[in-house]
């Protein structure tokens, strides 16, 4: 998994008067934000038509977070976790590609025959995409799958 850590700090905002006022950051909502989504929610039936997928998820646990599990028999698995006390930066991503996916910070990791995409999801929150084919070959088509799983959820993110 992976996480990403943002660094949310309140400006000085100037008024007419040349006083200063100090504007305070907003709480910070992406906690609860994240923990009010439901892994197997955020793919609709046409987000899961989209990704290739023919049936709902199963909800499911690792370790601590939460989770959804999808299997086509034969083709792939796709399993999509959202964890509420794991930043991306608190992952290990090593090797994995940095970027973005829409406006979250993300880092897409391969591996034989699978890929992960880790999308930052707040100052300790993370999402992360996985999709491992059943031949455990071709990588490039895990990612695509994978981004386009990633992509389809991440407006739906805090």
């Amino acid at each position: 998994m992976l996480a990403v850590g943002w660094l949310l700090a309140g400006c000085g905002v100037q008024a007419a008067s040349d006083a200063p006022v100090t504007s305070t950051p907003a709480p910070s909502t992406t906690a609860a934000g994240l923990a009010t989504l439901q892994p197997c929610g955020l793919l609709s039936p046409s987000d899961r038509s989209t990704a290739g997928l023919t049936s709902a998820g199963k909800d499911k646990t690792i370790g601590t977070a939460r989770a959804c599990d999808w299997t086509e028999t034969g083709a792939f698995g796709l399993t999509v976790t959202l964890d509420d006390t794991a930043a991306l930066t608190d992952l290990d991503t090593q090797g994995g590609k940095r970027g973005t996916v829409g406006r979250h910070e993300a880092v897409t990791v391969s591996s034989t025959g699978g890929c992960a995409v880790l999308l930052a999801a707040g100052e300790r929150a993370s999402a992360q995409v996985d999709v491992t084919n059943a031949t455990f070959s071709d990588s490039r088509a895990a990612c695509r799958k994978a981004t386009t799983v990633a992509q389809l959820i991440e407006p739906k993110l805090p």
